[in-house]
């Protein structure tokens, strides 16, 4: 048999003088063509996804922890894409997604069975109780309505989804710095677009969202508050200041040059995020979360100096007028004024709210509260006044019982994490790690009171895996030999 000449076959752009090859692209074209013209552009994009989709379903049955890293990514995104494809409900992706993880999981260990005993944990069992207490909200007497409940599903769903995952799943250091890595690419992304949307202008979308009302929050004396591809200025602003937190400590916990300057560069962008998002209570995470972290090192130098730093940026925005003719300074500025206009009224509506809800120690349901149950209850009272503060809407929604149940949680999660970063973990990465996280949980848990900002994504899905590694961060130095471990002991205590 003689064997063609690889001379004499054709290849790269002589290819295409083959009348097969015009043609066959010819036919595919006019195909997708038909299509677009019948079902509409938006189905026509999902019938060209299909393809890939089909390959994420066969890659997500064969490395099911894909999902878990794919959830982070939909965080990010998927309420932007809300912006422009209408109609969609894309606030179920995430859920599908979650459970389509653990499905495939299942069948990924069919005949091996799947070993639970990793997610056999605390936090787990303190997540089915959260979950728990907010199934019973359906049946709470005061909830008129199952479609506002189910609305505000995530504020006790996405834990119990998301944490025992996290345990299942990210159980190594490369696992862990995988998570990381992609949270600091997201975040730089944020940014940039935040950053566009400031130099460049929004889209006809994203003008078409201010047009229905969001103006209102987002110019404000002619300035547009950046909002990037996330749900509002406000989590843009609080979730870039948790980023910033993570990478700023994480530059420290890095060993090669390339992954410093990578986490240099998130800290950079996603502060200057914060800035330009307007959010004046974001500006408590960096201050609260660094100074956690000074606690968190144990290193009397560190924590002086750190403090003494913290100080002076508390006197530049709240003794001096230094830049106040920029705009993003001045706004952040006014975040310390307790005689703020804005302030004052949130104090009038929890006054108000603390008489009706004195007889409600279950609350009024969840989604019951503030002006975003108006779309389930628009004559409902509690639905008449801004909650602002996340605190105060599990208070509203949930009751006294619900703000107790919640807060020990938090605190529970965090004061055991810091107890076990202060005296127990050797391994001094794995510290500042660990550190980097707890911090800006801390930073988020106190930023809450100011507005929701930790129920909303992306932060809430950050949160959620952060509270599952933070209580499992002893299964990351396992890795450690044990060799090393007097060494790796001796290091530590010298930080």
């Amino acid at each position: 048999m003689i064997e063609k000449s690889p001379f004499e076959s054709a290849s790269g752009s002589e290819i295409f003088r083959s009348p097969k090859v015009l043609a066959g692209i010819t036919i595919v074209y006019l195909l997708m063509a038909l299509v677009l013209s019948k079902v509409g552009l938006v189905s026509g994009f999902a019938l060209a996804g299909l393809p890939f989709l089909m390959l994420f379903v066969v890659l997500l049955f064969r490395f099911p922890i894909i999902g878990l890293y794919t959830a982070v990514f939909m965080a990010f995104v998927l309420l932007g894409i809300g912006r422009y494809v209408k109609g969609v409900p894309v606030g179920l992706a995430l859920d599908a997604l979650l459970i389509a993880t653990y499905i495939a999981l299942i069948f990924n260990r069919f005949y091996s069975k799947v070993d639970w005993s990793p997610a056999k944990k605390d936090i787990t069992v303190l997540a089915i109780i959260w979950f728990g207490y907010s199934l019973f909200q359906i049946v709470n007497p005061e909830a008129n309505s199952f479609s506002a409940w189910f609305s505000g599903r995530g504020i006790g769903l996405y834990m119990l989804l998301v944490v025992p995952l996290t345990l299942l799943f990210i159980n190594s250091n490369q696992k862990l710095n995988i998570f990381l890595y992609l949270w600091g690419g997201m975040a730089i992304l944020v940014t940039l677009k935040g950053i566009m949307q400031l130099q460049l202008g929004v889209d006809a979308w994203e003008k078409a969202w201010l047009d229905e009302g969001n103006y209102k929050t987002h110019i404000l004396f002619g300035q547009l508050r950046a909002f990037s591809f996330l749900s509002d200025a406000g989590q843009f602003g609080a979730n870039q200041a948790y980023s910033g937190v993570m990478a700023t400590i994480m530059i420290m916990a890095m060993k090669n040059w390339k992954s410093k300057l990578f986490f240099a560069v998130v800290a950079v962008l996603s502060f200057y995020g914060m800035v330009i998002s307007g959010t004046r209570g974001a500006i408590s995470i960096p201050l609260i979360g660094f100074s956690a972290f000074f606690v968190l090192r144990k290193n009397k130098a560190v924590m002086l100096s750190g403090f003494f730093l913290l100080i002076i940026v508390f006197y530049f925005f709240k003794f001096t007028t230094i830049g106040q003719g920029n705009y993003q300074i001045r706004r952040m500025r006014s975040a310390f004024d307790t005689n703020d206009a804005s302030f004052q009224v949130r104090l009038d509506n929890q006054r108000i709210l603390r008489a009706y809800m004195a007889s409600r120690p279950f609350g009024g349901g969840i989604g019951h509260g503030g002006v975003k149950a108006q779309k389930y209850l628009p004559n409902a009272y509690l639905s008449q006044i801004p909650t602002d503060s996340g605190y105060v809407l599990i208070w509203v929604e949930q009751g006294i019982v619900g703000l107790i149940m919640h807060l020990l949680i938090l605190f529970y999660v965090v004061g055991k994490a810091s107890y076990k970063i202060m005296f127990r973990i050797r391994d001094p990465n794995l510290k500042l790690k660990m550190a980097a996280l707890v911090s800006g949980m801390l930073g988020i848990m106190v930023a809450n009171y100011g507005n929701a900002v930790l129920y909303q994504m992306p932060t809430s899905i950050l949160f959620y895996i952060s509270m599952a590694l933070i209580m499992n961060m002893k299964s990351f130095e396992s890795e450690v030999p044990e060799t090393n471990q007097a060494d790796i002991y001796l290091k530590s205590s010298n930080d």
